[in-house]
């Protein structure tokens, strides 16, 4: 019996980071997947903080999933070499949650015209500066990943932000960027990761 636990909603959402850095790990998990009409009843009193993705770790839950990928890629060497590694990879998940509050501003919006206006711009402007950076990055390092030779979670959660925004927008972030589309086809190779996706399809 696996003794991580991750609870969340039957989706990829904000969970899929935590999965993708399990499931590179070789972390045996149990995925519990639930419907919403289970939330407010059955796991949001027992979530820290009332919030979901969370984890059981060892009989004890922990919240915040930025935090439990962080902690599982540091306990499975997906964190970098040293401490200027995870300094990088740090950037990088900086990076990604700072475009993901552009991204929350079209979910929030209820006017339909206007959603479309944000999503415009976010495709056009947004998403483009913001993959500059992450290109810029991976041509520094210039291994194919964005530190060392090896995957990292700084690789896992920008192949998880390109593909989200492929599913959710039909919009593919890595056309103009051939590091980002060579770093998205790298860890979808990976034995472990295409398993996984494998098992969804």
């Amino acid at each position: 019996m696996a003794n991580v636990k991750l609870f969340y909603f039957d989706s990829a959402g904000r969970a899929e980071l935590i999965r993708l850095v399990l499931t590179a790990a070789k972390v045996e998990f149990d995925d519990v997947r639930f419907q919403g009409d289970d939330w407010p009843a059955k796991y949001k009193p027992v979530a820290p903080f009332g919030q979901a993705p969370f984890v059981e770790y060892n009989g004890k839950k922990y919240g915040q999933s930025i935090a439990i990928a962080k902690f599982f890629a540091r306990e499975n060497g997906l964190y970098g070499a040293n401490n200027l590694e995870a300094f990088r990879i740090d950037e990088v998940v900086g990076l990604v949650q700072d475009f993901f509050t552009v991204l929350v501003k079209i979910f929030l919006e209820q006017d339909p015209a206007k959603k479309e206006e944000i999503k415009a711009t976010m495709e056009k402007d947004d998403a483009p500066k913001f993959l500059r950076f992450f290109q810029k990055l991976l041509q520094e390092n210039g291994t194919g990943y964005f530190v060392g030779d090896k995957l990292s979670l700084a690789d896992l959660i920008v192949y998880d932000m390109v593909t989200q925004l492929q599913k959710t927008f039909n919009f593919d972030a890595s056309t103009d960027f051939p590091e980002i589309k060579a770093l998205v086809d790298k860890v979808a190779s990976d034995e472990n990761i295409k398993t996984y996706i494998d098992s969804k399809k």
